[in-house]
């Protein structure tokens, strides 16, 4: 299975309103529920009126189209993840996943995944 490294920086953070988000940017994940908008962004777009914000992410994706039948990928990615205290900060689009880990674990979880069996491009 491949895996695509994101070469940008990440900020998770949330925002108020979804008018702070700029739609039209290249590069972001929203979830909104009762409770909240969370927002994945590249961090030279973060919004100025965050909430609340978490800089300092790096990521990568499992590339490819993932049928909604295939069953374990994302544990299997976070069980080694975490086998080697690698936290993680997942989400899913309808093609794919995209994990996230923090700076400085990202080249390490990049190294474990390869040692694994996992191609890393």
């Amino acid at each position: 299975m491949e895996l695509k490294r994101l070469e940008h920086e990440l900020t998770v953070c949330k925002v108020n309103s979804a008018n702070d988000i700029d739609m039209d940017k290249d590069f972001y994940f929203v979830g909104k529920t009762d409770e909240e908008i969370s927002l994945v962004c590249k961090t030279e777009d973060t919004p100025e009126n965050t909430v609340e914000r978490d800089d300092g992410w790096r990521g990568f994706r499992i590339q490819g189209v993932l049928d909604f039948s295939l069953i374990g990928i994302l544990s299997k990615i976070s069980g080694i993840l975490a086998d080697n205290n690698i936290g993680i900060f997942a989400v899913s689009t309808y093609n794919t996943d995209y994990i996230l880990v923090k700076e400085e674990n990202f080249e390490k979880a990049l190294d474990v995944l390869s040692n694994e069996g996992y191609t890393v491009i």
